[in-house]
This record gives structure tokens, sequence and C-alpha cells, in this order.
């Protein structure tokens, strides 16, 4: 029995895919674990905002002015209560932080995709056709990469304009350079390997060559990257909301909710910019504590 036993657990291990290695690996970490929990409860909660929202905090026709600047755990004069409080229109800000959370998420998220699908094109025509092309092609990412990037986000904005489109045109500007040279520095290790070179000799289509053999061997990095990315993409669009150049206020996020909350913060009401800012902490946490995991497992030479 125990010969059997110890023949089924080499089959198992035998059979192990990368993908379930990787599972396994994640699984095992606790803190990461949770990290991926909580994002994914909160990713959840945005989603199904306008179902579980005591309030939709912008109908101008649920707003009444009396319930203004209620404190957290206050009832109004119709017995109706407030978790988080009020802000100075009456807005429930309990409702408030789950709206603004599915701006902030769908902005960081869909930035992050568009971005990567841009650098990874060109990260891998890059490094596969070489020359001036890969020339050109770094040079812009060096050019791009040489400027802080809350500078080149505000005379981004300053161009196009306040709303939600333009904030994630900024966005994807800045994050596609990170993807392309993350991408090509992979690329250039792989081409060289035989694969590649048996791919060349047996005269596949270029399409097939740098899609269907290249580019999967150079996703791993591209994960740990992406996941870094959400959490800085919705950071930045917190920061440039904050400022006054981001969403507009009929669309806020969380930026947005801790900088009508500001100018109220020495007056007592720190509700108002308090739980936003704390839901904003949580979150980008979160994402962070899955990316770090995921580039220790990724990376070999961070594993013990």
């Amino acid at each position: 029995m125990m010969a059997a036993a110890t023949a089924t657990a080499a089959l198992d291990v035998s059979v192990e895919t990368p993908l379930h290695r990787l599972v396994r690996k994640f699984v095992a970490n606790r803190i990461a674990l949770s990290g991926l929990v909580v994002f994914a409860a909160i990713t959840l909660l945005a989603v199904a905002a306008p179902l579980v929202a005591p309030q939709n905090p912008y109908d101008l026709a649920t707003l009444d002015i009396i319930d203004g600047s209620l404190e957290p755990g206050m009832t109004n004069i119709d017995g109706k209560p407030y978790l988080l409080g009020t802000d100075e229109q009456g807005r429930d800000m309990l409702s408030a932080i789950l709206y603004g959370l599915r701006i902030s998420i769908g902005i960081g998220v869909g930035s992050t995709v568009i971005a990567l699908v841009i650098g990874l094109a060109l990260g891998l025509f890059a490094a596969y056709s070489g020359g001036w092309r890969d020339t050109l092609v770094m040079r812009l990412v060096d050019l791009q990469l040489g400027f802080p990037p809350i500078l080149i986000a505000l005379i981004l904005l300053a161009i196009l304009g306040r709303g939600v489109d333009k904030v994630m045109i900024a966005l994807v500007a800045l994050q596609w350079a990170y993807y392309a040279r993350t991408v090509r520095a992979t690329a250039l290790v792989e081409r060289r390997k035989e694969y590649i070179e048996a791919a060349r000799c047996l005269a596949l289509p270029y399409s097939r060559i740098v899609f269907g053999h290249l580019m999967p061997n150079c996703l791993p990095p591209l994960i740990v990257v992406a996941t870094m990315q959400v959490a800085h993409a919705i950071a930045l669009e917190a920061t440039l909301s904050f400022l006054g150049v981001g969403v507009p206020v009929t669309e806020p996020s969380l930026g947005m909710l801790i900088a009508n909350g500001f100018d109220f913060m020495m007056s007592g009401r720190y509700w108002v910019s308090f739980f936003p800012g704390i839901t904003l902490l949580v979150t980008v946490v979160s994402i962070n504590l899955v990316g770090d995991h995921l580039r220790d497992i990724l990376n070999p030479r961070l594993q013990k």
C-alpha cells in the first residue's frame, strides 16, 4: 500500500502543470491570498454598487441638503441611518465610496489592459525585428521614461481636458513604455533559444513565430508588472483627481471624494475624506500584496 501511495504521489507531481504549480504556491501564501480575496471583494462591491448601495449619490432627486454633514452612525429625520455619514450635500458616503470604486478600479484596470497590449506588441516587434526598428522603439521608451509620470499626465490632461476617457488616455501613455521595455528584455533572451531557431528553419510565418512561440514565454514577467501597474494607475488617478485635473465632479472617483472633503478636515468633518482615503489605501495595498507574491513565484532568484 505504501508503494502504491508513493507511485500515486509521484504521478501527481509528474502531471502538475506550471499553472497548477503557480496556483498551489500562491494559495500557500496566506498574505497574498488575503490580498486577492480583499481586492476581489472590493471589485465585486464596486460592480454591484447600484444593487447594494443604500443611495444613488449622484441622483439629485435622492439628495436632501437637510441631511448634510451628518456624522457616521447618525440617522436623518426619517430614521434612515448613515453608517459612514454624509457630506455637505447630504450624499451618503458609503454609497459615494462604492460608486467611486467603480470609476477608480475601472480606470486602473482598463488603462493597464490597453497599455499592456500596446507595450506587448511594440516590445515583441522591437526585439524580433532588431536594427533601426528596435532602436526607434527603445528611444521612444527612453524618452517617455525620462520624464516624471505625474508631469506627463498633467500636460496631457491640460491639453485633453477632464473626463474618464481623458484620464485613461493619459495613463495609457504613461504605462505602455514599462511593458515594452519588459517584453523586449525577455524577448531578446528567448529569440536566441533553440525553439525559435527551429521555427525559423521551418520557415514558419512571422506572426506564428512571434505570437505563437515568442509571446507566451514573455507573459510571466508581464503578469507581475501589470499587477503592480493596476495599483499604480489607481493611485495616480486619485492623485490627478485630487489635484482637480482628473475625472469631473459629476463622475467622482475616490480621489475626487478625498478632494471634496479636504476643505472640511479642519472643521471636524473628517469622515468625508477619511473613509474614501482608507478605501483607496486598502485597495492599493491588496493589489500590491498579490503582485509581490507573484513576483516571488515567477522569479526563481527570489525563491528560498
